[in-house]
């Protein structure tokens, strides 16, 4: 067998194979007797069935397994020996030459093959990354505040409505009628809502439906017909206004503090507040800190990487799920991606970084925990969250996601044992602007 390489440059080659006869005769021979033994013909004994006939059936297909098996090997001893660090797996050469299959032929192949490149570079106190620390501010207290209260609220009975209000209206055209339908006024299209806005029990609105409510979903399902029907409808109804229902806050009562955070008082409340905030910010300035050092790394590692053989190769391995317009469109965001992978495997390496299935579990934790909180369930029980969390892990996607996660995590958490923290103070307002 003979073997040519031709390195294209540090990342790409493209390799040469050339099968002689005597490379893939005997596994040729091979592959038809074991055919002529399991072959069935009407008139002969199995077992029996004269070569010329086996040849004739199988011979194609023989000689095709041979040959690729030959190459096969061929391909894997050249990369085993050079210790390749082979990106994917070695494409067809698009120049590949035309071959023409008969048995006793020599057989040509080109493969392009690509390398990942070896990532190598050295963290210390001389590399500052930027950490942000989050100052709480009474406004982002008087938000929070407000909005657990809303979160804790009713609707209630009210007069003339206001742009957050609900209406609770009767349609009428003709003989059709349509009672006890709920609009909610941030729903109607801006253009209309000024028609809304204001309206009391017991107002009556002439209202062109199409005009006023843009989402077609929504329309059918207000006026309870299919969308086909909707098609047929003259837009213009009687809009009778029923009641006015408006969202009113939780009032500052006990029975309120005890229901958000188990506390009695109002000063007890606030506390619990500004606590919220600044363990939510502490965890927004990890993850800022974490985008900050990934951007860091990757420069400092200036990865180079074979992107036309990448594009290639994935286009290759979906068979054609994604057209090359399809890669293209997605490949500044993947391309980042893909390198922060090898970038983070040496890190791991180098740091030794360990991933117990503690760890996993304890991120799918706080996930679940963070689920039920976003529901006002905020005192889980841990054996039932415990559950939750195991039932995310044993999910394929998720338990992915739950593992990338805890990955960056503690990757991040090594450099910066490592690396200099410059340390910058900013205001709650202040540090949303940067996101």
């Amino acid at each position: 067998m003979k073997l040519e390489q031709n390195r294209i440059d540090d990342l790409n080659l493209e390799l040469t194979i050339t099968v002689a006869p005597e490379d893939y005769e005997d596994n040729r021979k091979k592959r038809l007797n074991d055919y002529r033994k399991k072959a069935d013909f009407k008139g002969f004994r199995k077992g029996m069935v004269p070569m010329s006939l086996v040849e004739k059936m199988y011979g194609p297909q023989a000689l095709g397994d041979s040959v690729n098996d030959a190459v096969a090997t061929q391909l894997n001893s050249f990369i085993q020996e050079n210790n390749l660090r082979v990106l994917g797996e070695p494409l067809p050469s698009e120049d590949q030459p035309e071959t023409v299959w008969v048995a006793g032929n020599e057989f040509t192949f080109k493969f392009d093959i690509a390398e990942n490149p070896e990532i190598s570079f050295e963290l210390s106190k001389d590399d500052e990354v930027t950490y942000y620390t989050i100052t709480v501010t009474e406004a982002a207290k008087n938000e929070m505040k407000n909005n657990l209260l809303r979160q804790y609220g009713s609707l209630e009975e009210g007069e003339a409505a206001k742009e957050e209000d609900f209406i609770i209206v009767d349609f009428e055209q003709g003989e059709t009628k349509v009672e006890g339908t709920y609009v909610a006024l941030r729903n109607v299209a801006e253009a209309a809502r000024a028609s809304f806005v204001g309206v009391k029990p017991g107002d009556v609105l002439d209202v062109n439906v199409n005009e006023a409510f843009e989402n077609e979903t929504d329309r059918a399902s207000m006026l309870k017909v299919s969308k086909d029907e909707l098609a047929t409808l003259d837009p213009m109804f009687k809009m009778t206004v029923k009641n006015v229902k408006t969202f009113v806050n939780a009032p500052l009562t006990e029975e309120t503090f005890e229901k958000i955070f188990g506390v009695k008082t109002e000063a007890e409340f606030d506390a619990k507040v500004e606590e919220r905030i600044r363990a939510e910010y502490a965890q927004e300035a990890d993850f800022r800190f974490s985008k900050d050092a990934k951007t860091y790394l990757l420069e400092k590692a200036n990865v180079t990487v074979a992107e036309k053989f990448l594009k290639r190769w994935i286009y290759v391995i979906n068979d054609g799920k994604f057209s090359m317009e399809d890669i293209e469109k997605d490949w500044a965001y993947f391309i980042v991606d893909y390198k922060w992978q090898m970038v983070r495997s040496y890190l791991m390496q180098k740091y030794n970084v360990q991933i117990e299935e503690a760890d996993l579990l304890a991120s799918a934790k706080g996930f679940a925990a963070y689920q039920f909180a976003m529901y006002g369930m905020n005192n889980v029980p841990e054996e039932q969250l415990e559950a939750f969390a195991k039932n995310i892990l044993s999910q394929e996607e998720q338990g992915r996601r739950i593992l990338d996660q805890v990955e960056n995590e503690k990757t991040f958490a090594a450099v910066r044992e490592v690396v200099s923290l410059k340390k910058k103070k900013i205001s709650v307002e202040k540090f949303r602007e940067l996101n």
